[in-house]
């Protein structure tokens, strides 16, 4: 693995750890129900290496929890 595979990476699990612990802290709901989704789709393209569509799917969490 290379630096930039190793950087890219550092921050994916990052990202996803900054979006999980706000998930956790957020209050049911639709809002919580749809950025949960798109956690999870972050985490299968992440298991699948694909951290461009990992940050798509993260972002789009984020902006579900707003």
């Amino acid at each position: 693995m290379s630096n930039d595979d190793q950087t890219q990476e550092n921050h994916t699990v990052k990202h996803m750890a900054s979006i999980k612990s706000a998930l956790d802290k957020a209050i049911d709901g639709p809002k919580k129900t749809k950025s949960q989704k798109h956690y999870d789709a972050a985490k299968v393209a992440h298991e699948a290496e694909n951290d461009e569509e990992a940050h798509k799917q993260l972002k789009e969490a984020g902006r579900a929890l707003m």
